[in-house]
């Protein structure tokens, strides 16, 4: 443990949907196994309180975090505990993303009462998601479904489905066996046909850029592969211009021979039955720039498919 940490207790700023605890729990665990004191500053933000308009129409994912970074910039909070796919590509000045930690499954989930997977569901089925990469992908796997915006954590959405407003939702894996409901799920989509967005499934740690002393501790939690990973993913996006307006996916995968091989896929914003653009990249990947610049490579070659006419419909 940091010298200057010692004697210091660190708070953890967290948003208080039960994922979002139990993610922030798990933190204050492994940081309390190291010595630290923590606790927990419960809050709610405005992409919890908005719940009946599209994150797309209200700000983005973005939303999810200020709050938290107005707790750490006050020093209400020392540290903030987020999915990864929910922070935007750029931080504010004065913030940083010390720490990412190992990635739980990163794949989308089927979850329906009633039908076994995707194939299974009739013509026109309600399908809910709020999420326009799934909706994309969805509408390019069966052109026939009803795709309907849910809202609300991930307790709300399964209730909305269990009291019959859709035949299927699509969630994250990752939160489903986090909280103990992975027996809700029917199916897993693979990693091609349903490329998941970029950092899913993974945690990110944020802090102030100037504490230097919980930094250097938290630099134990990075698991590599996953910071790599979802480095290159991250910056896809980040050369697109990516936003929650964007149905971009992007994902990682070290292969055995060690590289890490690229997924991406950008659907168009508004005419959803527009072809994905697609593609996959497979490079030695040692390093931070090297992760990044195999992003920005794929970015290149999606504007070289033709990207620029589906991205002024989502920017």
């Amino acid at each position: 443990m940091t010298e200057t940490l010692k004697n210091s207790s660190v708070v953890i700023a967290t948003r208080e949907s039960r994922l979002a605890l139990w993610q922030a729990e798990h933190v204050k665990a492994v940081l309390e196994a190291r010595g630290l004191g923590v606790s927990l500053l419960g809050m709610t933000t405005r992409g919890d309180q908005i719940l009946d308009r599209s994150l797309s129409k209200v700000g983005g994912k973005g939303l999810f975090v200020k709050e938290l970074e107005t707790a750490l910039e006050e020093g209400r909070a020392q540290l903030a505990v987020h999915s990864l796919k929910d922070v935007p590509m750029e931080l504010p000045e004065g913030f940083e993303l010390a720490a990412i930690l190992e990635r739980e499954d990163p794949r989308d989930a089927f979850v329906s009462p009633r039908y076994e997977n995707l194939a299974a569901l009739p013509q026109g089925a309600r399908v809910g998601t709020s999420s326009l990469r799934r909706v994309v992908q969805l509408k390019a796997l069966r052109p026939d479904l009803q795709i309907e915006p849910v809202r609300g954590n991930l307790d709300t959405r399964l209730r909305k489905l269990d009291e019959g407003q859709f035949d299927a939702i699509v969630l994250a894996a990752a939160g489903l066996k986090r909280l103990g409901l992975g027996e809700r799920i029917r199916a897993c989509f693979s990693e091609d046909e349903m490329i998941p967005c970029a950092g899913q499934g993974a945690l990110g740690l944020e802090l102030r850029a100037d504490a230097q002393a919980l930094r250097a501790e938290l630099q134990a939690l990075v698991h590599m592969p996953t910071s790599l990973a979802t480095q290159a993913e991250r910056a896809v996006s980040r050369a697109l211009g990516g936003s929650c307006s964007m149905p971009l996916a992007a994902h990682g995968r070290w292969q055995a021979d060690g590289r890490l091989r690229l997924d991406v896929a950008l659907g168009h914003a508004e005419d959803h039955a527009q072809p994905l653009l697609k593609l996959s990249l497979t490079e030695p990947v040692a390093d931070e720039a090297a992760a990044r610049a195999l992003g920005e490579r794929a970015a290149a070659q999606l504007r070289e498919r033709g990207a620029q006419a589906y991205l002024p419909a989502a920017v």
